[in-house]
């Protein structure tokens, strides 16, 4: 039903552009053949009003006109709809270079790719990359789970999911029905930040413990209203544990875990290959610290001590 009403708003959008004259409903009606399929004038009358009022949110500029004999015709005149020049300095242009190699290894590399060679074939500057050129670093947003893709189109469109979701210390992935607003990227690992219906609360998911297919539902309506973008950032943090309440002391093996390094407030050598580090405390390090493995032994303090044996022994049973 979405593709056949995208299809229907093109060609209602190329008829008004294409005209020198007004269109009538009535001449419209003859041109498209969704319209020509509408049951009665009502039916049609009700899907012309509504698919014009979506072109217009759109951006796209209708002209009402009314004739000498009273009838109403319709158009969308070129010079109003054309967009301005675009003019890029060469800063301009290696930014949104540097931007589009950013999604090369994701699944929206061909859209960045081809908006590039769009603009480039309107006059962008062909400038030199200093990027490219000066640096051995090139940035990358790794995309490697499945889940990304159909989970980014649900938070574009507003639409609820279901997955199974298996959290660290669980052995078995349960499913959960979640309102999906937003994508975060931290520390490497993919986050979606949504509403639990079930639980309904708030909560942030890590797509890599996403097993399955993601099922969207095509129709359906948001229960829980969606915070803005800051809100919701703030929550991907405080549940990735970024939010830091206090500290923590561990012993690191020597030459490992460069991301706890540096983070650390401070670090001490304690021979034998290891070390000792104090690194800020809060909701989730004991799921990050059990990725470190044989590598981390927590200290201090001893209820996070505990997390990360629990969490542990869940991975040694399963």
């Amino acid at each position: 039903m979405a593709i056949a009403k995208a299809e229907r708003l093109m060609n209602l959008a190329l008829c008004l552009l294409g005209t020198r004259r007004p269109l009538s409903k009535r001449e419209l009606r003859g041109s498209i053949e969704a319209y020509l399929e509408a049951g009665s004038d009502d039916a049609f009358n009700r899907m012309f009003e509504r698919d014009k009022d979506d072109l217009r949110e759109l951006g796209l500029v209708i002209e009402t006109v009314e004739s000498l004999d009273g009838d109403i015709g319709y158009l969308a005149r070129r010079d109003s709809n054309r967009l301005p020049p675009i003019t890029l300095d060469a800063e301009e242009a290696a930014a949104l270079g540097l931007a589009a190699k950013v999604w090369q290894q994701a699944r929206l590399a061909g859209a960045a790719s081809g908006a590039l060679q769009k603009l480039r074939a309107a006059g962008m500057p062909e400038a030199e990359d200093a990027y490219e050129v000066h640096s051995a670093l090139e940035p990358r947003i790794p995309v490697h789970e499945a889940a990304f893709e159909p989970l980014m189109l649900a938070c574009r469109d507003r639409r609820p999911v279901t997955f199974d979701y298996r959290k660290a210390n669980a052995a078995r992935p349960e499913t959960r029905q979640v309102e999906p607003w937003t994508l975060e990227c931290w520390r490497g690992h993919w986050y979606l930040a949504g509403w639990d219906r079930e639980r309904r609360a708030e909560r942030v998911f890590r797509l890599s413990r996403i097993t399955g297919r993601v099922r969207s539902r095509q129709a359906g309506t948001f229960t829980a209203e969606v915070p803005d973008v800051v809100t919701v950032r703030e929550t991907v943090e405080s549940w990735a544990g970024e939010t830091a309440t206090r500290t923590a002391l561990i012993r690191l093996r020597t030459g490992a875990g460069y991301p706890l390094r540096s983070r650390a407030v401070s670090v001490r050598e304690l021979g034998d290959g290891w070390d000792e580090l104090e690194i800020p405390y809060g909701h989730g390090l004991d799921a990050w610290l059990v990725e470190f493995g044989p590598d981390v032994v927590v200290q201090e303090p001893a209820d996070l001590r505990a997390d990360v044996v629990d969490r542990l022994r869940a991975v040694a049973k399963d």
